[in-house]
């Protein structure tokens, strides 16, 4: 019975998109604003996914959580769990060929817009405070290539840098113009020829500093605890950082997968795709941990205190790291050209998710929209930078006004938006929507793990992030 009722809404829906198809632009006229192939949507979407989370939250995390064993929980979440809402996103982008607004309304979700709301509201504020770090990881690529590298060694360097007024806010502007240009240029000419650039480039200086770092004396043990599984470390709090993690670097649940979809040509198989784009994120992460925790075994003989130091690890510790080794100055300027690489494709397309949104609610030219959302980064981006420094006074929730806006968008908004689209997908279109999309170009070996992860688990997942979230923020839960 629900399967018959599955049919009956994919048949309508088919219908109404087929309609609008039609009636809109030529199929030549879709093409040219979407990805030229399937390499050129793995590497873009394998760039968003690929971020600064998987360059200094993986390996903390992993060394937090009991090194090698949280590594195959990762593992075993991502391919089944990421890669649910990973297809469903992505297949609901494409089917409708819009972002998340769009989306909702093409699929009869008209009680619940909010759902199409939220998902695009989540990059527009999340662009802002990443140019900000993303400025910070340029002064610092500039700080190793230059002659005061060896000042990053002290321990107040980064706390006083991004508590002054004007550097930190000039670094800002210069990594969101740096966005907004390859923005400006269009989605193959733009994102795509980026990706294809920079993806391949991160993945080879990844390597080589994983094999720099896992050859110092004493790292050895570090690769040890990494790569082996310890099975007495396994625990409760394991599995929620490893749901947590991959939520947060598979760019789940803020839009993207919608737009980046809404890009895919038909022809492009979806299902491969989508596992390419695991492989290279979770290679990223991988070669993340190999980078940064067999050097501080070998630095601090594995000091817990230093392997969870969290987001100073990237900004306190590694420069100490790096700057401690023989050719270390080098190793640090690769280092944060890698972190860059990372930083400005996910940055990519968080701003392409607000100018796809304002190109389809209000017809603007891509021109418009990209300044409109270069105004929106700087806007919000402005206070965030000041809140380490002059308005630093401003505390909403106890935290700076970055951690405000890092903590609304990923810790309530992205869960909330992604329970939004598996409610969608489960009350209003039907999973043989979404399968019907993704079987169109692929075998859809997976599909028996989709479905019972979307029928019986995500929600129950995604609620446990949310929850848990909450109550980590608020004091109450220690992970």
């Amino acid at each position: 019975m629900k399967y018959h009722f599955d049919k009956v809404v994919s048949e309508r829906i088919q219908k109404r998109l087929q309609k609008s198809y039609m009636s809109g632009k030529s199929r030549k006229t879709v093409a040219v604003k979407g990805f030229s192939g399937k390499m050129g949507y793995v590497l873009a979407v394998a760039g968003s996914a690929v971020g600064l989370g998987n360059i200094w939250r993986f390996p903390y995390l992993a060394a937090k959580y009991g090194g090698g064993i949280f590594l195959l929980t990762y593992l075993v979440l991502a391919i089944t769990f990421g890669f649910t809402l990973i297809m469903t996103e992505t297949a609901l982008g494409r089917k409708t060929g819009k972002s998340p607004i769009g989306a909702f309304k093409e699929l009869g979700a008209k009680k619940m817009m909010f759902g199409g709301w939220i998902n695009a509201i989540i990059p527009m504020l999340i662009v802002p405070y990443y140019c900000v770090i993303g400025g910070w990881v340029l002064k610092y690529f500039f700080s190793f290539a230059g002659s005061s590298a060896a000042n990053l060694q002290e321990d107040t360097y980064f706390t006083n840098f991004v508590s002054e007024t004007g550097e930190p806010v000039f670094w800002l502007f210069i990594f969101a113009i740096a966005v907004f240009l390859i923005i400006i240029m269009g989605v193959e000419k733009g994102i795509e020829r980026l990706s294809k650039i920079l993806m391949p480039l991160l993945v080879v200086m990844a390597i080589g500093i994983a094999i720099y770092s896992v050859t110092r004396p004493g790292a050895m043990e570090g690769v040890k605890y990494y790569i082996i599984p310890d099975f007495s470390r396994f625990s409760i709090n394991t599995v929620v950082a490893a749901m947590g993690q991959m939520f947060y670097s598979l760019s789940i649940g803020m839009g993207i997968l919608y737009t980046y979809g809404s890009y895919m040509r038909k022809d492009i198989d979806m299902e491969s795709s989508i596992r390419q784009v695991e492989i290279v994120d979770s290679l990223i992460a991988f070669l993340a941990g190999l980078m940064i925790i067999p050097a501080v075994f070998a630095f601090a003989g594995g000091s817990p205190e230093t392997l969870e130091a969290g987001p100073s690890l990237m900004f306190i510790t590694m420069p100490k790291v790096f700057l401690s080794m023989p050719m270390g100055r080098v190793i640090g300027m690769v280092f944060f050209l890698l972190v860059f690489s990372a930083a400005i494709t996910s940055a990519v397309s968080l701003m392409e998710c607000g100018v796809a949104t304002f190109g389809e609610l209000t017809k603007w030219s891509r021109k418009k929209s990209s300044v409109v959302m270069l105004g929106i980064t700087l806007l919000l981006g402005i206070p965030c930078s000041l809140g380490f420094g002059v308005w630093s006074f401003i505390k909403p929730i106890g935290g700076s006004i970055l951690d405000f806006f890092d903590f609304i968008t990923n810790s309530i908004m992205m869960p909330i938006a992604a329970i939004c689209t598996m409610v969608l997908v489960m009350k209003v279109c039907g999973f043989k929507t979404v399968i019907d999309e993704i079987e169109a170009s692929s075998k859809f070996k997976r599909k028996k793990i989709y479905l019972f992860m979307a029928k019986y688990l995500v929600i129950i997942f995604l609620g446990v992030i949310l929850v848990s979230s909450i109550l980590q923020a608020l004091g109450f839960m220690k992970l």
